[in-house]
């Protein structure tokens, strides 16, 4: 049978600051989830990651469902309402229009589905993250489909031997590519290696089946201006022509630096942790990641197991505590701070507005070093 499974995130408020989604909004979307079950939904399982409420469905509506996406919408505008009656931080901050137009995509949360049918045995990890982007699985996820030091089946299992074909946004010109590894792969990451203007989108494999999907959506770019970060999501497929789930998982074994943390505007390391420990407060960080894992059964889902609450992600999570020490000692300076470029949407262009006309040319001597940008 076809499946499909849809993660729809939002920050709807949270208490206190920007720090978690409390349990009377989870209740809220509980209660409003359970009474679709075998009308709009199959299944579901909400969370919250930080701040962000999240909604896992199953259904067989397919990807971009009108009824699916409104439920969701459903979810968020009274969730938010309740926020706002409690004071909480943020109440509804990531819901950019007060109507539903058929689709949440650009309207503020984030969005990961796939439909795909379903397999012997379907496995499906839930990735979740809080103080981060989407690039932020650019990374991990090359990792997972591409990288033969991660993922041993690239060279010992003949079902995914042959590679997998990545998806690859421009998120500057709004445009897409498809590029196959492992042929392609040096122009593969010479892509997204370049965090703040590509971002893998879907991973396919080599069959052409769904085998990953990231959300995409950037809120200030929705917005025109700061309202919080992205906070990514991402299903992954594991097991029987997919990598296994244990090397979905070993790229997060390494804290790689992402963008978010503290207003957005910050590098730091990206911890994997526990569904309880999904609470980031030091500096409004370090940026968090969860994996949930299920399995899909007759559009139902079996489970979760919280997989990076193993203890065989400690040392991870105490290096990602070494970086975060080192990283907050730079201040407002790069590499802590992002680049110009990133720093659109906060108050960098106000400021430059304003002592914008007390630069002035370099002398003829001193500007010998120099070749103005046109």
């Amino acid at each position: 049978m076809k499946t499909t499974v849809s993660i729809i995130k939002a920050d709807v408020g949270s208490c206190p600051g920007h720090c978690v989604c409390t349990p009377e909004l989870l209740d809220i979307a509980d209660e409003i989830l359970s009474g679709e079950l075998e009308k709009t939904i199959n299944d579901y399982y909400v969370t919250r990651c930080g701040d962000d409420l999240e909604l896992i469905m199953t259904h067989g509506k397919g990807d971009n469902s009108k009824e699916v996406h409104g439920l969701a919408w459903k979810v968020f505008e009274t969730a938010a309402g309740e926020a706002k009656r409690l004071k909480l931080y943020g109440a509804g901050q990531d819901l950019l229009s007060d109507a539903f137009s058929g689709n949440v995509r650009g309207m503020g949360p984030g969005v990961a589905e796939m439909t795909f049918e379903e397999r012997k045995s379907d496995p499906i990890v839930c990735f979740l993250t809080d103080k981060t982007d989407p690039a932020a699985f650019n990374l991990p996820v090359y990792r997972m489909f591409g990288d033969p030091f991660n993922t041993a089946g690239l060279v010992l299992d003949p079902n995914i031997h042959d590679g997998f074909k990545f998806e690859v946004y421009d998120i500057e010109k709004a445009q897409h590519v498809f590029l196959k590894c492992p042929e392609e792969m040096y122009d593969l990451l010479a892509l997204v290696g370049i965090t703040s203007r590509y971002v893998i989108k879907r991973v396919f494999h080599n069959s052409g089946e769904i085998a990953g999907v990231v959300s995409t959506e950037k809120l200030s770019r929705v917005a025109g201006e700061y309202i919080g970060k992205d906070d990514a999501v991402a299903i992954v497929r594991g097991q029987s022509g997919m990598p296994a789930v244990g090397e979905l998982l070993e790229p997060f074994s390494f804290p790689h630096l992402v963008a978010g943390w503290m207003r957005g505007s910050h590098r730091g390391p990206l911890m994997p942790v526990s569904e309880n420990d999904a609470t980031p407060s030091r500096f409004d960080g370090p940026p968090r990641i969860m994996a949930l894992g299920f399995q899909v059964s007759d559009g139902n889902l079996i489970g979760p197991v919280d997989l990076f609450a193993d203890k065989a992600f400690d040392n991870a999570r105490k290096r990602c505590l070494d970086i975060a020490d080192y990283m907050r000692q730079h201040g407002p300076f790069q590499p802590h701070l992002l680049d110009q470029e990133d720093l659109e949407y906060t108050s960098m262009p106000a400021v430059l507005k304003k002592i914008g006309t007390r630069f002035k040319p370099l002398s003829k001597e001193d500007s010998v070093s120099f070749k103005a940008k046109k």
